[in-house]
């Protein structure tokens, strides 16, 4: 059995990973910073907090800080990299922090790895679907495509779906493998990007273990409900408990590839226990795409509320169309399937949500420091 370091092991996937793995029989040390905008004011409060306080060893610091890197590397012989700033849209306007945590954090956690005496035999570190941008499409005439993201000019004018550059005509979705173009459309894509880059180059060439995890759209039981930032089933579930109409951007049929924590946690503990394996990436998602009207009507319906639906045309810059995750490579190479379907998945999300107290509807505020910032139309 391992000794396993979780950074940003108090938080959604990290707490879930923690406890399946202490079930498993590995020990494992958590270094968390008990972000108030995922954990509340209070971490002693925090529902993921409590479920994992007593079964790990914790230290509550900072990636920014050496010597709190130094104090969780000591000992153990893996180290889970989930610490991150998430929220695509927050990303565009505090850029310094993003970077400063989620790119000098993974630096200093790198340079400990080169310049100190220490155990470490893998990282796994958490990338993201936001590093792929738009995703791959097909053209009909032309092919594979890549295409750039949407204008600003295209949205207002309510031209919401992908067209190819070269002939205008429809693309279609296709599954996003893990030789898709790397062209993120946010600074939070760029620092994932980053982070998976640094994290692979800096351990192979220390003969270090190293795999990638690109997450899709995670969701399911213990995510948090009051960050209005990320996690689009807890901002829609918020709105709904507290009676307040959903505001569906653009028409509603913009997808994404949910994956329910479950299977994110098993991919992970595959990618750790994995032991021939030097450096590679991967997706971990459902493989299957689900629109934006899809899950607001579903929710609605599984909390029997009669909210108003309102398909508003608004739209984010930089909000990426559909995304779908091709995860063969992840099955042949890793033995992964996921196992909870979105339906199943969802409902057990909405069981949890109901026996939660509800929290602060703080939507609003994230959607006008958009707007503020001339993100959002």
């Amino acid at each position: 059995m391992a000794s396993i370091l979780i950074s940003g092991g108090a938080g959604f996937i990290g707490a879930n990973l923690a406890l399946k793995l202490i079930d498993l029989g590995h020990k494992v040390t958590i270094l968390d910073s008990f972000s108030p905008q995922i954990h509340g004011d209070i971490k002693e409060d925090s529902p993921l907090f409590l479920s994992i306080k007593d079964k790990v060893e914790l230290i509550h610091g900072d990636v920014r800080n050496r010597t709190d890197w130094q104090k969780g590397i000591a000992n153990n012989s893996v180290i889970v990299h989930l610490a991150a700033e998430t929220g695509t849209g927050q990303s565009m306007y505090q850029i310094e922090k993003y970077i400063d945590v989620n790119c000098l954090g993974t630096s200093i956690m790198l340079d400990i790895l080169a310049n100190d005496n220490h155990q470490v035999k893998k990282v796994v570190v958490a990338s993201s679907r936001a590093i792929y941008g738009e995703g791959k499409y097909q053209c009909d005439i032309h092919g594979e495509i890549y295409p750039e993201e949407r204008s600003d000019k295209q949205l207002s004018e309510g031209h919401f779906e992908m067209i190819c550059a070269q002939c205008e005509q429809p693309l279609h979705l296709v599954a996003t493998d893990e030789n898709s173009k790397i062209h993120p459309t946010s600074i939070y894509g760029i620092t994932k990007n980053n982070q998976e880059q640094m994290t692979l180059v800096a351990c192979k060439s220390l003969g270090i273990s190293a795999v990638a995890l690109r997450y899709q759209n995670v969701y399911g039981p213990g995510q948090s409900l009051s960050n209005p930032y990320t996690g689009i089933l807890s901002i829609f579930s918020t709105r709904i408990l507290n009676n307040n109409a959903i505001n569906i951007f653009e028409d509603g049929q913009e997808s994404r590839d949910f994956v329910y924590i479950d299977d994110v946690v098993d991919a992970t503990i595959l990618a750790i226990e994995c032991e021939n394996m030097m450096s590679d990436s991967f997706n971990v998602g459902s493989g299957v795409s689900t629109t934006v009207q899809t899950v607001a009507e579903s929710l609605k319906s599984m909390y029997e509320s009669d909210v108003n639906l309102h398909v508003s045309a608004n739209y984010r810059l930089g909000d990426i169309r559909n995304n779908k995750a091709d995860i063969s490579k992840i099955h042949r190479v890793l033995g992964f399937s996921p196992k909870v379907s979105f339906e199943s998945g969802l409902r057990e999300f909405v069981k949890w949500v109901k026996s939660q107290e509800i929290e602060q509807d703080h939507f609003d505020q994230s959607i006008n420091e958009m707007k503020d910032k001339g993100l959002m139309k």
